[in-house]
């Protein structure tokens, strides 16, 4: 690939945001001390896929877009990949596979129209949008106003810079390494120290139970709807919050805590999601079910060793 710096108005101009598109990296990591957030993708799989048929570094900015309906007209020379849910993908009106790059160049218009499996896709450009960071990163968080473009979601005519790219192949990735997306998620649960404040009655009623996804869902936080869970105790002593934390507030009903949750919290935890199951859980409409399951961290730990080797070994092939 040969990449040259881009302009401040080469790029790709944004003519319709679509419902929720983000500018997001890898996320904001050790400013939890600060009251900082995270951010970053809710499908890190997706979102380094993304990237890495880009040829770029698995951390580059790219856009999570939420349902979909977000167009862009291109003014460089390059290369994009659109992943994740089902969401299809038109270059100048015609339909383009997801899970590979295609060539753009200027004046070609990209369009991404709403989801028909999973809720959120990840579109990538060679060598990534060229964004300032705040605190170390790209990702936005809008309840913090921080990140992407002045902490908001994409708007109307912002104009997203990226570098040239004259050179290099077009990579797509094969069915067999893909993930599926459904309208259910099974999510492995590492049980926390707070698990005693629940009777073993009330982990059985957790774990055996199926939940709804609830319509207030957001990148803070997926509630879930379904058999009540009460802790023996009504709230603790504020404390860090991890991703993923399975926290119950006096309603009983569960909140699984993703990426831009806040970063302490009182209520009860029962446990947290793994860290790969998250994904799922992210790409769930409201309505979807979702169920449980205890594993130990040991078992946690050897799976994304698992998960993380697959990745490596998996194989593009040429468009």
């Amino acid at each position: 690939m040969t990449a040259t710096n881009a302009s401040p108005l080469t790029g790709f101009k944004v003519m319709k945001p679509g419902i929720l598109a983000l500018i997001q990296d890898a996320g904001r990591f050790g400013c939890h001390g600060i009251g900082l957030t995270t951010g970053g993708p809710l499908d890190p799989l997706a979102f380094q896929w993304a990237n890495r048929l880009c040829g770029n570094d698995l951390a580059a900015t790219a856009i999570e877009i939420s349902i979909g309906g977000l167009v862009l007209e291109a003014s460089v020379n390059t290369r994009v990949a659109v992943t994740g849910a089902e969401m299809p993908l038109k270059i100048n009106g015609q339909e383009q596979p997801l899970w590979q790059s295609h060539e753009v160049k200027p004046g070609d218009i990209i369009e991404l129209g709403f989801v028909t499996k999973g809720v959120r896709a990840y579109l990538a450009v060679v060598g990534g949008f060229v964004i300032e960071p705040q605190f170390g990163s790209t990702a936005t968080v809008v309840r913090e106003g921080l990140g992407g473009f002045n902490g908001d979601r994409l708007q109307a005519n912002d104009m997203l810079p990226c570098v040239e790219a004259h050179e290099g192949d077009c990579l797509r990735l094969p069915e067999e390494f893909r993930p599926e997306y459904g309208s259910e998620a099974h999510c492995r649960v590492i049980p926390g120290y707070q698990q005693k404040a629940f009777s073993r009655f009330q982990q059985r009623m957790f774990f055996s139970s199926h939940y709804l996804v609830s319509d207030r869902c957001d990148r803070m936080g997926y509630r879930l709807e379904g058999p009540n869970i009460k802790p023996s105790i009504d709230g603790i002593l504020s404390e860090g919050i991890c991703l993923g934390a399975i926290q119950v507030p006096a309603d009983g009903q569960p909140i699984v805590l993703l990426n831009d949750r806040q970063t302490i919290g009182g209520y009860p935890k029962i446990g947290s999601v793994f860290s790969a199951d998250i994904a799922k859980l992210a790409q769930l409409p409201a309505g979807a079910l979702v169920s449980f399951e205890p594993i130990t961290i040991d078992c946690a730990h050897n799976e994304l060793c698992l998960l993380r080797s697959r990745f490596e070994r998996a194989e593009t092939a040429p468009c």
